[in-house]
């Protein structure tokens, strides 16, 4: 027997259809999935390297014939997302510790530590910062992200000491032992390092809502880019050479400049003139030879 849905039964099964909000949420978000991953191969982030980690496989599309692995970009970007919705869920930024140890990272470390409050540790890690209470930079955050699992070991190895969720990014051979969220990419690059860190600063400031996603964000991905202290000196010392001003001659006062059309002082103004005094005749007979013992050569 059929029974007529009432008013409330309606509004309650409208309540699970999606909303033209959302509808243009998960349309904005899949051209920013498609843009994203755009970017992500141009910074050659999907590279990964000729060795693989058991736990690392199922982030791997495929294999080159040079036998690299090459990073799915799909899952790397849904990692993104997952590790931005953990950072946000830290209510007091300054709990969060990114740090790197690798120098290709350092500057994009600085950079996600100015846009999200976050401390940032750019640099040798000090053993004991999580574990050793005695030491002045003693530190107890709640969240850390690293740059790399195995060049940041000690970092993990004190985080999983003081129970510590670990966001890190991953490449094929890196080791996931104390790793909670892992992000597949290429970490021995500088520019797919910055990427990763812009991409995620992105994502932290959309999520709080200090940044819309219709206006986007104005920050370039290349303030994220590490730069050599070597390459900047010797960029500096080209411009100060071409800001030089150029040097320009002037004639000396006095009336003291040469003259081309006038001849030098006493000599002959007309190169057909016979040459006078001190000329040698070829035509004379030669001299006579000098005395036998003789000492005029």
């Amino acid at each position: 027997f059929w029974l007529k849905p009432s008013a409330s039964d309606f509004v309650a099964a409208c309540e699970f259809l999606p909303t033209a909000n959302a509808r243009k949420r998960r349309t904005s978000m899949a051209v920013t999935k498609e843009e994203d991953v755009q970017m992500m191969l141009v910074c050659k982030t999907h590279l990964g390297t000729r060795n693989c980690d058991y736990r690392m496989k199922r982030y791997v599309f495929r294999r080159t014939v040079d036998g690299i692995h090459i990073i799915h970009l799909g899952k790397t970007w849904e990692k993104i997302m997952v590790a931005a919705r953990a950072i946000v869920a830290i209510e007091n930024p300054s709990d969060i510790i990114v740090a790197s140890q690798r120098p290709y990272g350092s500057r994009a470390v600085l950079k996600f530590s100015q846009y999200t409050g976050a401390n940032a540790m750019a640099g040798r890690w000090m053993p004991g910062t999580l574990t050793n209470q005695i030491t002045t930079k003693y530190l107890e955050p709640r969240l850390l992200i690293v740059t790399d699992s195995r060049t940041d070991s000690q970092a993990l190895k004190e985080a999983s000491y003081a129970n510590i969720p670990v966001i890190a990014l991953c490449d094929t051979d890196s080791p996931l032992e104390n790793v909670d969220i892992a992000i597949p990419a290429n970490n021995k690059g500088k520019e797919s390092i910055a990427l990763l860190y812009w991409l995620l600063a992105r994502e932290v400031q959309y999520l709080r809502g200090t940044l819309s996603r219709a206006s986007g964000w104005d920050i370039m991905v290349d303030s994220f880019f590490w730069r050599d202290p070597e390459e900047l000196d010797n960029k500096q010392e080209e411009e100060q050479e071409y800001a030089k001003p150029a040097e320009t001659w002037t004639a000396p006062a006095g009336g003291a400049a040469d003259s081309w059309e006038a001849g030098a002082a006493g000599g002959d103004s007309s190169w057909d003139a016979p040459a006078t005094g001190g000329g040698d005749d070829w035509s004379a007979a030669p001299a006579p030879a000098a005395e036998e013992g003789g000492q005029n050569w």
